[in-house]
């Protein structure tokens, strides 16, 4: 499984016009299942970025985790994180999980983390969304978690 994190001030997903997902400060991410992914290397990747050190202590050191400073999670599907580029001028997706896998892997992240963290938001899988953020830093960092 693959994310990409972002610190944020704040992050939002529209669907259809309306707002279906919103944080204030905190971590916009998104996630992708690739091929044989599981539950598993789900649990994995969650616990890794729950607990990843990407906000400022005292000392103004990336040395609190989202959870650490209660902050928001804005979790976002994104298939095409899993793109093989490596050839030609068009991205091949042979890579990513089959849809129904990708759903239900998505889901289950998103059930877990519900049960670990306050503030849990989302998009929604295979919708056509417009997502905004305001990356604070900026600080990206991209995680990937394989059982494989």
């Amino acid at each position: 499984m693959i994310a990409l994190l972002q610190r944020v001030t704040q992050a939002k997903v529209v669907v259809d016009g309306a707002t279906i997902g919103a944080i204030d400060a905190g971590l916009m991410v998104l996630l992708c299942a690739e091929r044989g992914d599981t539950e598993r290397d789900a649990d994995a990747l969650l616990t890794k970025l729950l607990a990843y050190r990407v906000f400022s202590d005292d000392a103004g050191k990336m040395n609190l985790s989202v959870t650490d400073v209660a902050g928001g999670l804005l979790l976002v599907p994104q298939f095409t994180l899993a793109a093989d580029t490596k050839s030609g001028s068009r991205p091949s997706f042979t890579p990513a999980a089959a849809p129904q896998d990708g759903l239900r892997l998505f889901e289950h992240v998103v059930r877990q983390a519900r049960s670990r963290h306050a503030t849990v938001q989302t998009g929604q899988f295979g919708a056509d969304m417009q997502v905004s953020l305001t990356n604070d830093g900026p600080v990206t960092f991209w995680l990937q978690v394989s059982g494989k």
